[in-house]
């Protein structure tokens, strides 16, 4: 905080005690105070120039005339008077376009402070702090007044680095009023809101009862990211990644991404022809795009639009998650290269909580993208609601506090202002990596979209808006105003752009912009689109003996003085046996093979989530820690030059966010394994709508391809309600024309093969995994190392106890209930019942499961699960195999996943297995 933050928070007669107090005895005061009442006594008594004070400026008499307690008030409380306007000057500041702003109680007057009208002409050294040096109070209260009440709203003061609060303060309170763009800036900021508005105006013309969720009031967005860009791309930006909503997509597509015109009228006319091979597409307002544009500056800047749902501010942990993996694959780790913008609402940034996860993710090791730069299209409505009644907080963008992220309020009918604070917060960004926020006050001109009367809910604030002339109409008059343009000029660009606009339609050809592919993007148009046969089998994913044992190797080897817990010692005991003697590996073993096998092929692992770094279960420990110093290490790290790096990391208590944050890099880089666990698969629908509108349906809506692996800890167990059931029957409803893997796997080498297999395919595809809990440690899941180094993955395992010829029954199931039911069938020597395990169910095997049943002609076929009746795979089971099932054996049809009674559990589980077996 500000060092003089003590002093505004004290009543001005204790200060004048405590100054009292230090003139009779300077030890008698707290240090902090000492240090103030001297350094104050050498500003009043001496001029900047270190000699005496003026005539008529306010100074320190010697100590113990009655006079100078007088005068240090005086002083201190216009030193007041500059924290306050510093600190809640924002709260006058002239930000909204359309109506006055609500009292928010600034309490700035000169009567808060002890100060008054015969104080004016006074001079006060303190004026020195906002650099106009020694000042009369009337001369300091017109700067501050210029400086906080302008277009500009700045909230910064809880900045707690203090080079950085005076870094921002300097910016505050010295440059933002000598502002002034050159001639041919202004004539750019007014072609960039000419383009806007005629877009808009022509849309709506031409285009009459169709959705285009327009940007009409918040025009000034369009020269607001002209020029981030153009000033990012003088700071060193490459590559700027921008996550929005639909409203003024068409626009930004348009006017800052460069999309033809063409593109979007023929989207418009309904004379588009879709592509539908790998999907049903998208409305035009959800779609991606990307280009490459040359700045005002000659600097080549690429550009990328991330698709997006109708789910408010869904995109943002997407968008980082995307900037994440080109850090790391792309800019050699540097973030100042590449830049991600998150555009809001106003209503959605207070009222969606995903806005909270991203927020604290910023910061973090392993999601920091070297600061967002937020902008909120501030229209003061969501939907049909007033801002009064759509947050707690005072503004929208509170929620930057937490991270100590600037905000600047701005009026979006100022464009020079908004430019201003868009250049400010692109400085600051590529200086401090940090986020910050610039909160754009405007106004929606119609209602949430074209065909909507806004004024059923807001009468008053529409009969003010459709009054309101348009923010070029604005920017133009001002400049007229001050001389700086013919009168002419925009009226003449108007006409011009219509013109244009018009060829466009009649379907005169635009010239796209050009664009260079990256490097991953080159990598993502050599894979290919799936085909039906490619899944009838897996490819071959084993490995060598030389990489099983690296990877063994590695996963035995500590580095020198590392001092291992007795735990630890244990495991990497474990751990040598089970690669060099027994050559069985458990299921933490094979997964870090595979991991470790990732690697040496010199590609990334990149693996987050709630202690994913030792496991939910203890069962992991990818990273160890030294007991004496916690110093980490990563084993797998550490085999030989040249391999991929495995960044694995504990993530915050996010689900939503985090999931959202590992589908962006799994976006990006397709030669990277992204996985995201779940601490138990029960907390995933805590990321609904990532899964809904991202993962399973990313490919047939916007045709991107992803590769993301979800962990789901389910099976069974009697631990309750909520740490039993990843509620598979939601993926598997969601899985269709190929889009998802959807498996339970029973074998450590089936995991390392379904992990290889990931990046093995042509293709990618999400893959969600309900992983073990009690399995990790049962003693009849391991692996021979030679179903490591041969084979590929099986969606299907088959019986091999039963007698083929006596079969009477074949019981499919998933999962840790095979081994009850194996458990069972042994016991009793049940070769009359024959257990398929389905280690895959979408895409459904259905080539690789006909094989294994064609061996029990006459048999009757259940399915066996562990799961209520109205959840597990039942239901996905009964419609794609149809008439082929018996029946299903399963718990009761409930409304929660699981009993919370152990006992219950146990004697549900028996009944279950007695149930599949009984003829």
């Amino acid at each position: 905080m500000d060092k003089y933050t003590y002093i505004a928070n004290a009543h001005g007669d204790y200060i004048d005690g405590l100054y009292k107090a230090y003139q009779q005895d300077p030890e008698s005061v707290d240090a902090g105070w000492r240090k103030f009442f001297e350094g104050f006594e050498f500003a009043t008594a001496y001029s900047e120039n270190g000699h005496e004070a003026a005539e008529g400026v306010a100074a320190a008499p010697a100590k113990g005339t009655a006079a100078a307690a007088g005068e240090s008030e005086k002083e201190v409380a216009v030193r007041n008077l500059i924290h306050a306007y510093r600190t809640r000057g924002h709260l006058r500041s002239k930000t909204n376009p359309v109506r006055a702003r609500k009292d928010r109680r600034a309490r700035l007057d000169l009567a808060d402070f002890g100060l008054t009208e015969a104080d004016l002409d006074t001079i006060f050294q303190v004026g020195e702090i906002i650099g106009i040096g020694p000042a009369t109070l009337r001369d300091i209260e017109a700067a501050l007044k210029k400086i906080y009440e302008g277009s500009i709203g700045f909230e910064y003061m809880y900045i707690r680095d203090p080079e950085v609060l005076e870094w921002f303060k300097q910016k505050v309170e010295r440059e933002s009023l000598s502002f002034n763009p050159s001639i041919e800036y202004k004539k750019r900021i007014l072609s960039k809101l000419n383009e806007a508005v005629v877009f808009e105006n022509f849309l709506h013309t031409k285009f009459l009862g169709q959705k285009r969720f327009s940007l009409e009031g918040g025009e000034t967005t369009i020269p607001a990211l002209d020029a981030i860009i153009d000033k990012g791309s003088e700071l060193g930006v490459e590559e700027v990644v921008i996550g929005m909503a639909h409203r003024g997509r068409l626009n930004v597509l348009a006017n800052i991404m460069g999309k033809t015109y063409e593109q979007i009228f023929s989207e418009f006319e309904g004379t588009a022809v879709p592509d539908l091979t790998m999907g049903d597409g998208d409305v035009k307002y959800h779609m991606g795009y990307s280009s490459e544009v040359v700045t005002p500056s000659g600097k080549k800047v690429n550009l990328k639009l991330a698709p997006n749902p109708s789910h408010l501010e869904a995109v943002n942990p997407v968008v980082e998650g995307f900037v994440r993996a080109k850090i790391d694959c792309m800019y050699d780790k540097d973030p100042d290269k590449v830049l991600p913008i998150l555009i809001h609402g106003d209503a959605a940034i207070a009222g969606q909580g995903i806005v909270y996860e991203v927020t604290q993710m910023a910061n973090l090791e392993g999601y920091n993208t070297g600061g967002t730069i937020h902008f909120v299209i501030n229209n003061q409505v969501g939907f049909t609601t007033d801002f009064e009644d759509a947050r707690s907080s005072i503004y929208s963008t509170d929620i930057a506090k937490i991270i100590d992220a600037p905000v600047l309020h701005v009026n979006g009918d100022d464009p020079e202002a908004v430019v201003f604070a868009m250049r400010m917060a692109m400085e600051y960004r590529q200086k401090v990596n940090n986020d910050i926020f610039i909160d754009m006050v405007c106004y929606r001109r119609h209602g949430h979209n074209e065909s909507d009367e806004p004024k059923f809910t807001q009468p008053q604030l529409y009969n003010l808006i459709s009054k309101h002339a348009n923010p070029r109409e604005v920017y133009n008059k001002t400049l007229i105003s001050r001389g700086e343009v013919d009168a002419e000029l925009a009226k003449n660009m108007d006409k011009e752009f219509r013109s244009l606009l018009q060829d466009r339609l009649d379907m005169v050809k635009q010239k796209p912009l050009p664009y260079n592919y990256q490097v991953l993007e080159k990598e993502w148009q050599e894979l290919r689109r799936s085909k039906p046969e490619d899944f009838n089998q897996s490819p071959e994913t084993g490995v060598s003996a030389e990489v099983v044992e690296a990877v063994g190797k590695a996963l035995t080897t500590l580095p020198q003085g590392f001092k291992p817990l007795k735990q630890i010692e244990k495991l990497i005991k474990e751990r040598k046996e089970m690669f060099f003697e027994t050559k069985q590996l458990n299921w933490a073993a094979g997964e870090l093979l595979a991991y470790g096998s990732v690697l040496l092929d010199g590609r990334v692992v990149r693996f987050s989530g709630q202690d994913v770094q030792r496991g939910t279960f203890s069962h992991r420990h990818a990273v160890l820690h030294d007991a004496v110093t916690s110093a980490a290490y990563n084993n797998l790290n550490h085999m030989r030059e040249g391999q991929g790096s495995f960044e694995i990391y504990n993530s915050l208590l996010s689900e939503y966010g985090v999931l959202g944050f590992e589908f962006g890099y799994a976006m990006a880089n397709p030669n990277a394994l992204v996985i995201w666990e779940a601490q138990f698969g029960d907390f995933a629908n805590g990321a609904q709508v990532m899964i809904d509108q991202f993962i399973s349906a990313t490919e047939s809506k916007w045709q991107r391809m992803n590769g993301l692996v979800m962990l789901l800890p389910h099976g069974y167990e009697g631990q309750g309600p909520e740490h039993s059931n990843a509620r598979p029957e939601r993926f598997l409803q969601l899985s269709a024309e190929n889009n998802m893997f959807v498996t339970y796997i029973t074998t450590p080498a089936n995991l390392f093969h379904f992990m290889r297999r990931q990046l093995a395919l042509p293709f990618r595809k999400p893959a969600v995994n309900m992983s073990p809990k009690s399995l990790l440690r049962h003693p009849a899941v391991v692996s021979p190392v030679e179903d490591f180094t041969s084979g590929g993955f099986k969606e299907v395992i088959g019986d091999t106890y039963a007698s083929a010829k006596s079969v009477k029954k074949v019981l499919l199931c998933w999962g840790k209930v095979y081994f009850d039911l194996l458990e069972e069938q042994q016991k009793n020597k049940r070769k009359d019942v024959a257990i398929i395990r389905m280690e895959q169910l979408a895409p459904f095997p259905k080539v690789q499961l006909e094989a294994e049943l064609s061996k029990y002609k006459n048999a009757k076929i259940y399915w066996v699960q562990e799961e209520p009746e109205n959840m597990g795979a039942w239901n996905y089971i009964l419609r794609i195999m149809r008439n082929g099932v018996e029946d299903v054996v399963a718990r009761k049809a409930s409304a929660s996943p699981a009993t919370g009674y152990l006992k219950v559990h146990a004697k549900e589980q028996q009944e279950l297995i007695d149930r599949a077996f009984a003829i």
